[in-house]
């Protein structure tokens, strides 16, 4: 028989394990870790490629306390240390957090991107809340975003549905980067509530004017069943793996498909897709079995 004291103790030592779990998924893994995640890929598309080194940043969410100035500090030289050939950024550098209890303007962080450089670049995407917390933008419904402007004063390019054109070691390939897919709110029409996007894949991928390997930035990784074999890999962000995850779940994953594209290295009919878990937090600040990571990309080319 269960006892009333035995009952109360269980209860008690319930809500100890429930207070440290929440203060870990808080003020622990949001803000005081940060991982480094490597993957060697040779997708089929790229045997023609370089072998390259790429560092991808993705969902910074830059805001006061949980990424301030001092962290995003941090990020940029652990990322710096890598010695890449390429820096990518995978956007949403604004901060989309309701928790937040300063909002940091881009142009007090775009400054600290100065201390990014790379041989083969550094390059950017928007992310939907680039967009969203621009109230310029939004009403106007188009660019330049404050985010842009800003990145672009240090020297950073920011494709908008673009494809620029690399060489590595004597071996060409194409850097391509997709708008955001929500970029503004959605409307009702015919009766579903759509988004307004940006994003112009056919206008993207006619840019590219030879054989060689595509790379394709895409903040949202919806828009991957839409992506031709053409595209080596894509890369995107958005997602934050869900934020929480076990065992390979996440609960709440802000994307059409669910877990399908939630996190890692994705193959689907010989198409390679790689979602990272970003750095910051939205909506709600908080991180569980989902640390905030750099991701190292090491892609391999057929040798000669």
């Amino acid at each position: 028989m269960i006892t009333r004291r035995r009952f109360l103790k269980t209860l008690g030592g319930g809500a100890l394990i429930s207070a440290a779990l929440g203060s870990y998924a808080f003020a622990i893994e949001p803000v005081l870790r940060l991982k480094e995640t490597h993957y060697r890929l040779n997708p089929p598309r790229w045997a023609e490629g370089p072998d390259l080194k790429i560092a991808v940043l993705a969902d910074f969410h830059v805001c006061e306390p949980w990424m301030d100035l001092n962290r995003l500090r941090s990020v940029i030289e652990r990322t710096q240390a890598l010695g890449s050939d390429l820096i990518l950024l995978l956007g949403d550098f604004s901060a989309g957090m309701s928790f937040a209890t300063r909002h940091i303007r881009a142009s007090e962080w775009a400054p600290l991107f100065s201390g990014l450089s790379a041989p083969l670049g550094v390059h950017a995407i928007h992310g939907n809340h680039d967009w969203w917390e621009d109230h310029s933008a939004q009403e106007r419904m188009a660019g330049p975003t404050d985010v842009e402007t800003a990145l672009q004063n240090f020297g950073i390019s920011v494709l908008k549905n673009e494809a620029l054109r690399l060489e590595h070691n004597g071996k060409a390939f194409w850097l391509a980067g997709l708008e955001s897919q929500i970029a503004f709110p959605p409307y009702r029409r015919f009766g579903r509530t759509e988004w307004v996007g940006l994003d112009d894949l056919p206008l993207t991928l006619s840019q590219i004017t030879d054989d060689a390997p595509v790379l394709l930035m895409a903040h949202e990784p919806d828009i991957f069943p839409q992506i031709p074999d053409r595209v080596a890999l894509t890369l995107s962000g958005h997602t934050h793996g869900g934020q929480v995850r076990l065992l390979g779940f996440s609960p709440v994953v802000p994307s059409s498909y669910g877990n399908r594209y939630a996190y890692g290295h994705i193959i689907e009919n010989n198409r390679h897709l790689l979602v990272s878990g970003g750095l910051g937090c939205s909506i709600m600040p908080v991180r569980f079995g989902m640390p905030p990571e750099i991701v190292v990309l090491e892609l391999a080319g057929n040798q000669p």
